[in-house]
């Protein structure tokens, strides 16, 4: 008696994770890299008043940045 079988195979990497999610996970580390220079940059352009204004010293602008990009834990 002869069968047919119909099987579909998903691209996975060697760790288990599919393809798809491997990209979603870049892409979201990308994005928050994006928001880190952004704020960095957008922070190095103001005076020492505005930042004074904003209550941040010139040597906080790199630990804003980092919250404003990966979150209140980053030490």
């Amino acid at each position: 008696m002869a069968y047919a079988s119909t099987t579909t195979h998903h691209a996975k990497a060697a760790s288990g994770f599919s393809v798809k999610a491997l990209l979603a996970t870049f892409r979201e580390a990308l994005g928050r890299h994006r928001v880190y220079k952004q704020t960095l940059a957008e922070l190095h352009g103001l005076t020492g008043r505005e930042l004074a204004d904003l209550g941040i010293s010139r040597s906080m602008i790199t630990r804003v940045a980092l919250e404003a990009a990966y979150g209140k834990s980053v030490n």
